[in-house]
């Protein structure tokens, strides 16, 4: 009772890694991939969690025990650290928040059924709506937020997911054969979702500057192990909704001949009809109230975690002495990445994959030197030797940024040639 107690006490990072990265990995890429592979899509989406997991970790095991972001650790490691996160993050910036909110509205649109107002009117409408909510509330509305819309995320796709599998498989239709997962898309699918399951590696300084700012607020720092089991409670909730999306996509899309859309509005609308059609019309609020909690507190807590992020990078690197944790500054943040995200909408017409594409191709290419960044952080002697990451999880760490290395290669080969 008393961990339990402890643990609630600590929420705050875990529950916030947990709304951002059950996003588009989860409702999108893991729902694709049951559908159009069925269910041996769980191995790489296991995989992807097993090995990235000391990535993030290490996130909150610098901060925790230095006090200190992970991206003041890169600055400490040298200024090509530091300069190399600063570009990831421009890069994936651009394209990150407008994917997200394009779903979101695509969904919005189909679950009330509006008519006549297109995908980026309802997707500035959220961006505007989401700045009003971080800039009055910051942190404290935020983390309060994101604990009551988690638990209803995580009943509703249980619900749901229980209901389908009552339901049981569809009868596949005639003369249906499963694409295969080794050719050209089926590699480049499985390079998109690992990259993406169960969110992008630089999300673990999203979770650095969450923890420091948990941390000023409570004015009590809690112990390394209750940080460690408050981050882990809320992994170990993205890989289950993971798999939960994945039995969905099985039991309700494998075998059906049914292509999913790349177009958001169409892809929401899909997905939801699919999903009442073979449990029945009754069940279209669980399911509704599911994808909805699902995409919106995800674009909520990347909307904040971004400028956070571009705050603290450019705190970093700026010369001068200008104090950038001022609130001031949160702002100008939060509206900026507003209207930046509003004129990629405009620009590229709500187009899912394409925007998307943009994002996976920088953060995945990347993904193994940020794992490395990482790893120099909490290895560095800001980290006393006891609170150094154990044997396994540094052997896990160089197995992740192996296995990551040999995907990315892979992946820029496919794309150059």
């Amino acid at each position: 009772m008393n961990k339990l107690k402890t643990l609630l006490k600590n929420l705050g990072p875990g529950l916030l890694f947990a709304s951002m990265a059950i996003g588009t990995s989860h409702l999108v890429l893991s729902t694709k991939a049951g559908a159009q592979y069925g269910w041996l899509m769980v191995i790489p989406i296991l995989l992807a969690n097993i090995l990235k997991y000391p990535f993030f970790e290490f996130g909150i095991r610098y901060t925790n025990v230095t006090g200190k972001s992970i991206i003041e650790g890169y600055k400490n490691r040298g200024k090509g650290y530091l300069w190399l996160y600063a570009f990831i993050t421009v890069a994936t910036s651009i394209a990150s928040p407008a994917a997200l909110c394009s779903v979101t509205a695509g969904l919005f649109i189909t679950i009330f059924n509006i008519q006549g107002v297109s995908l980026t009117t309802i997707a500035v409408a959220l961006f505007v709506f989401n700045s009003i909510i971080l800039i009055i509330g910051k942190y404290k509305l935020l983390e309060k937020m994101l604990k009551l819309v988690v638990p209803v995320l995580f009943i509703a796709l249980l619900a749901t997911t229980v209901l389908v599998i009552n339901k049981g498989e569809i009868t596949p239709v005639a003369e249906f054969e499963a694409p295969k997962i080794f050719d050209e898309m089926g590699v480049l699918f499985l390079i998109t979702l690992i990259g993406w399951m169960p969110t992008a590696v630089e999300g673990s300084s999203w979770l650095s500057l969450w923890t420091v700012e948990k941390y000023k607020i409570s004015k009590k720092k809690p112990s390394l192990k209750e940080a460690l089991q408050e981050f882990n409670s809320g992994y170990t909730m993205t890989a289950i909704l993971a798999l939960f999306f994945l039995t969905i996509g099985c039991m309700t899309l494998f075998g059906s001949g049914v292509e999913l859309s790349g177009n958001a509005v169409t892809f929401a609308d899909q997905v939801i009809q699919i999903f009442t059609t073979n449990i029945g019309s009754w069940a279209y609020v669980i399911i509704a109230v599911a994808a909805f909690a699902t995409m919106y507190s995800t674009c909520l807590t990347q909307h904040d975690a971004i400028t956070r992020v571009s705050i603290d990078i450019i705190e970093k690197i700026s010369s001068d002495k200008n104090d950038f944790t001022h609130k001031k500054y949160y702002t100008i943040g939060v509206i900026f990445l507003a209207v930046m995200s509003i004129i990629v909408l405009y620009a590229l017409e709500g187009n899912m994959g394409l925007i998307l594409g943009v994002a996976t191709g920088v953060s995945f290419v990347l993904a193994p030197l940020v794992g490395y960044m990482n790893l120099k952080n909490v290895l560095s002697d800001e980290v006393s030797k006891e609170n150094q990451p154990n044997g396994r999880l540094q052997l896990l760490t160089y197995l992740g940024i192996f296995f990551l290395s040999l995907l990315a290669v892979y992946y820029g080969w496919m794309v150059i040639f």
